[in-house]
């Protein structure tokens, strides 16, 4: 991990690299580019879900994007099971408008859970619809038919589900199967199938929506006002025509934006600009520079609203003479994406076509429709993976912006990537969040009550039809006004302890923020679980018990314990040294989704107060495992970028404008700091599959604070952790 990228080098002899300028995207699904199929998209019908292609290989849809999570690969294990035919004969086509089934948004952990689920379903009832049509045609029984690598064999004969359907799909409802494959013979699922897209990557081949490449294709920048509230008053347009390279200078009110033939051109030219354009950022408030954060969200207007409410806390509260408050605080964070957001349009002949890494294809179509004023089947949106894309960043953002100028110059392809300071700058946010705990212990340290008031924003501002939630609608002449707070219940997601607690109020204070804020990975219970599982350390100490014992003496169902049990037996015998300190964590995601037991090994330097997380254990229960390395991968990058955001991340701002436009500024978990993770899931075959993708940010961080104060018998309870708190102590 020291290794410099010289020494990098010389180790591997060599490194190549390179990309196609013509890749496959759009043709596997929608035939050439810009041309999308029109099928039946009726998601109780077979043919919604899978195709019949004559070359013998079975094409499945799938409304969701792949994000990372291994979506395209769970779904092929899956119809592979359900239909007992080779994986090298399935196909997937992921998110695209007139050609996967609407199925919303890529979000919240749902991928398996519906997607993949609807998929399965599809392809069992497909098996036993294609085994009962060969039945009829040749007046064979059933039980003496076999469906093996998209074809049927039979006594003395053997044809493809093509041909045996004569070209025709499978264009049946679908109803209650007999048998899930996938639940009892898992030749392909619960096995860990490597994904094709990692080996692509690696070897530099055309993976992202960054690498995608047109014949003709134009290069966009967009020239981005100084502040949220800028007005544009005035550009000299004469000098700025004479700029060499430039092909367009596009003005529609405030959005400015220039169009160059090669993208380094598009790149000089948006810079020059800049300096021949004047904005007024009089007009509306100034952001709250140089205020305590977690003071000033308090003191926001809010809406309050109580969203649990089990027997007489209150009172237990006040007649007890054990009992533990404590304030925590989490700063804005940025989803902060390797790749900055990158999209390109096309306007041909009255049809916009816009290939993004959007986490909702139909939803940003009609979004995008209304901002444009277009019918939505004017509007083809294609999904393509993006580098570094999950929750709701700038990519619904940058495609507005690439549409918005394909409007202007019409019948070339528009490639329009946002640069590190545009990304950081105007990326929707995950809100700061603030929230009070209070328990009580009866006389045997139990827990006997509970208290909790979360302040938040919203954490959901996607653009579902909502012009308003794409950046370009903030600077055009019609006024959107604004989102509004938006999906309030991911702000007391997990506010209520998933433990035996007789007496429960929770309460969230919801506020309208300074900053431009939507959905981040694992939305309020990333803050909530930090608070709740540091509160439950203080209580264990309290009450004189081992953190663990503690939490396993409190658990709700035997899954959590036997969670917690295998943790205890994966730490067995780790030994701390000075300055170190060993934590722990325990959430079940949303409450009904995957369960996951934390520990967190620490060292804390005293003269600089750095912490360094030396290694992390995690137990997963995400119901049945249908790729155990996608589970462990998706565990396994939460519990880093937990790590990150708990030790480094925090948006910051001046009265103007966000600050951390750069790795300088907004610095995260560097290779060299990374720990040494493990991780062991328990598969239950017997329990329906359950998101897993958000399940592990915020055990993490509890596990990682709790053994802060392992180590120094100091309690973190603001976010990030600040070396000048453990320095000197």
């Amino acid at each position: 991990m020291k290794n410099t990228r010289r020494d990098f080098l010389k180790q591997i002899g060599y490194v190549s690299i390179g990309f196609s300028l013509v890749g496959p995207f759009g043709l596997a699904a929608g035939g050439e580019y810009g041309q999308p199929l029109q099928r039946t998209l009726d998601k109780k019908n077979v043919d919604a879900w899978l195709q019949l292609l004559e070359d013998g290989r079975i094409r499945i849809y799938t409304g969701k994007i792949e994000l990372g999570q291994g979506i395209t690969i769970a779904v092929k294990q899956m119809a592979a099971e359900e239909l007992d035919t080779d994986l090298s004969l399935i196909e997937v086509a992921i998110a695209e408008t007139g050609v996967t089934p609407n199925e919303g948004f890529t979000a919240g952990s749902h991928s398996i859970e519906s997607s993949a689920m609807a998929i399965r379903n599809a392809a069992a009832f497909a098996r036993e619809a294609v085994l009962q049509i060969a039945s009829e045609k040749w007046s064979i029984p059933t039980a003496q038919l076999k469906l093996k690598n998209a074809k049927i064999f039979g006594p003395d004969k053997e044809v493809s589900l093509y041909q045996l359907l004569e070209g025709r799909q499978i264009e049946k409802t679908i109803h209650e199967v007999q048998q899930y494959r996938g639940k009892s013979i898992r030749k392909y699922v619960g096995r860990p199938i490597p994904r094709e897209d990692i080996e692509a990557m690696v070897r530099g081949r055309q993976v992202f929506v960054q690498d995608l490449r047109f014949k003709n294709m134009l290069h966009a920048r967009v020239v981005h006002p100084p502040s949220y509230r800028s007005t544009l008053v005035d550009f000299d347009s004469s000098e700025i025509k004479k700029l060499p390279g430039l092909i367009k200078l596009i003005r529609k009110g405030n959005f400015l934006g220039v169009l160059a033939a090669q993208e380094y051109e598009a790149i000089r030219i948006m810079e020059q600009v800049k300096g021949f354009v004047r904005w007024d950022s009089s007009r509306g408030d100034q952001l709250p520079a140089g205020k305590d954060l977690e003071e000033y969200i308090k003191m926001l207007p809010v809406e309050t609203e109580t969203n649990e409410n089990i027997g007489s806390p209150e009172t237990v509260l006040q007649q007890s003479t054990s009992k533990v408050k404590a304030s925590f605080f989490k700063p804005y964070l940025m989803h902060a994406a390797n790749g900055p957001s990158c999209a390109i349009a096309l306007f041909e002949e009255g049809k916009l076509h816009v290939w993004s890494h959007c986490q909702g294809a139909y939803p940003l179509r009609g979004t995008l429709a209304k901002l444009l004023g277009m019918p939505e089947e004017s509007v083809h949106v294609k999904g393509v993976p993006g580098a570094g894309c999950f929750g709701h960043n700038g990519a619904n953002d940058v495609a507005a912006e690439a549409a918005l100028m394909a409007l202007e110059y019409p019948g070339r392809h528009i490639r329009l990537q946002w640069m590190r300071d545009d990304e950081n700058g105007w990326e929707p946010y995950g809100t700061a969040m603030a929230v009070e705990l209070e328990a009580a212990l009866d006389n045997s340290g139990t827990i006997a009550a509970w208290q909790c008031d979360v302040w938040s924003d919203g954490h959901s501002n996607r653009p579902n039809g909502n012009p308003n939630t794409l950046l370009p609608a903030h600077f055009l002449e019609e006024e959107y006004g604004h989102p509004g707070i938006g999906y309030r219940g991911g702000a007391y997601r997990n506010t209520v302890p998933y433990y035996k607690i007789p007496n429960i109020t929770v309460r969230s204070h919801m506020f309208q923020g300074p900053l431009r804020a939507s959905s981040l990975r694992s939305l309020g219970t990333y803050t909530n679980i930090f608070a709740i599982e540091s509160l439950m350390d203080e209580l264990a100490e309290k009450a004189q018990k081992n953190p663990l014992e503690f939490r396993l003496s409190h658990a709700l169902d035997q899954r959590s314990v036997d969670c917690m049990q295998q943790l205890k037996t994966m730490v067995k015998g780790v030994s701390k040294e000075r300055d170190e300190g060993l934590g722990f964590a325990f959430s079940r995601y949303k409450n009904s989704a995957s369960y996951c037991a934390m520990a967190a090994l620490i060292s804390v330097n005293t003269d600089s107060g750095k912490v360094r997380v030396k290694k992390m254990w995690a137990v997963v229960d995400s119901g049945e495992t249908i790729n155990p390395d996608g589970l462990k991968n998706q565990t396994e990058g939460g519990m880093i970028q937990s790590a990150s955001w708990a030790l480094k991340e925090e948006v910051k701002f001046d009265a103007e404008h966000i600050t951390s436009l750069d790795w300088n500024s907004y610095p995260i978990l560097r290779f060299p700091d990374t720990p040494e993770v493990q991780v062991e899931v328990i598969d239950r075959v017997d329990q329906p599959p359950v998101g897993a993708g958000e399940a592990t940010q915020a055990p993490a961080t509890a596990a990682i604070v709790n053994a802060i104060f392992d180590a120094t018998g100091i309690r973190i309870r603001r976010l990030p952790v600040k070396p000048e708190l453990l320095k000197a102590r």
